[in-house]
C-alpha cells in the first residue's frame, strides 16, 4: 500500500472528507482494521485567504510548492493538493516533485471524457471559474467549460467562502446553487462540475437533474486507485 501524501488544510473542512474518505475507501478493499497511510501538511487557510486579497499569488505558490516538496522528503510515494483553487500551481508542483502529482482536473476531466459529455458548467471559487490555470487543463481534454455570470459568480464565492469554509451548510444556499446550475443547463450546459472541494458539502446527485462531477469524491476514488497500483479502464 502506498503512502499518499497530502497537502490541506486550504479550507479544513474538504480536507477532513479527503481523510475520512480515502481511509474508508482502503477500508473496503483490505477491511479490517485497516486505514490509509496518510501525511498531511495542514496549512493555514487564513494566511491564504489574506494573501488572495491581496492579490499576491506568488507567495501562495512557494508556500505550496513547499508543501508539497515537504511531503515527498518525508516519504510520501504520491501527492495531491486538497483542494480546487490551489491547482493554480499544479505546474509548479509538478516540476518541484520526483514522486507521482495526481492533479483533480485530470482525473475529474476522464471522468466526464468517458460519459461522453462535452460542455460542462463549472462552479467553485472565483478564481478558479475566472482565471484560466483551471478552464485551460479542461480545455486540453476536450471539454468546453461553462461559467455563471458576474452576478452568480459572486454568489457562489461567497457562499463558499463564508459558509461551507466555515462549516455552515443552509438549505437556503443549496436552493441558490440549484437554480444557478439550472439556468447553466438552459445555457447548453449537459452536467456541473464541483469544481470547489467544498461544494460536496453542499449539493448532492439528487439536487440537480443532470449528471454531476464531484472533484472532490472524484479525486478521493482516484486516489484510492492509486494507493494500491490498481488500473482503471480508459
Amino acid at each position: 500500500m502506498r503512502t499518499i501524501g497530502i497537502v490541506g488544510g486550504l479550507s479544513p473542512e474538504s480536507t477532513i472528507i479527503y481523510y475520512k474518505g480515502l481511509n474508508e475507501a482502503v477500508q473496503a478493499r483490505l477491511g479490517g482494521h485497516h486505514n490509509a497511510r496518510i501525511l498531511l501538511n495542514s496549512l493555514d487557510f487564513g494566511e491564504f485567504v489574506e494573501l488572495k486579497e491581496l492579490g499576491d499569488w506568488d507567495t501562495q505558490g512557494k508556500m505550496i510548492v513547499a508543501a508539497a516538496r515537504s511531503l515527498e522528503k518525508a516519504g510520501a510515494d504520491f501527492v495531491l493538493l486538497a483542494t480546487n483553487t490551489m491547482h493554480r500551481f499544479a505546474e509548479q508542483v509538478e516540476a518541484a516533485l520526483k514522486v507521482p502529482f495526481l492533479h483533480l482536473a485530470d482525473t475529474t476531466a476522464e471522468q466526464i471524457r468517458q460519459s461522453g459529455l462535452k460542455k460542462i458548467a463549472l462552479l467553485g471559487t472565483a478564481y478558479t471559474m475566472e482565471q484560466d490555470f483551471y478552464k485551460k487543463r479542461l480545455l486540453s481534454k476536450g471539454i468546453e467549460p461553462i461559467i455563471p455570470d458576474a452576478e452568480d459568480r459572486t454568489e457562489i464565492h461567497h457562499i463558499i467562502y463564508e459558509e461551507l469554509c466555515r462549516g455552515i451548510v443552509r438549505d437556503e444556499s443549496r436552493t441558490i446553487y440549484k437554480e444557478i446550475i439550472s439556468g447553466l443547463l438552459d445555457e447548453g450546459a449537459e452536467g456541473v462540475i464541483l469544481g470547489c472541494t467544498e461544494i460536496t458539502m453542499l449539493i448532492r446527485p439528487q439536487d440537480v437533474s443532470c449528471p454531476v462531477f464531484d472533484t472532490t469524491q472524484i479525486h478521493i476514488e482516484a486516489a484510492a486507485h492509486f494507493i494500491f497500483d490498481e488500473r482503471v479502464a480508459a
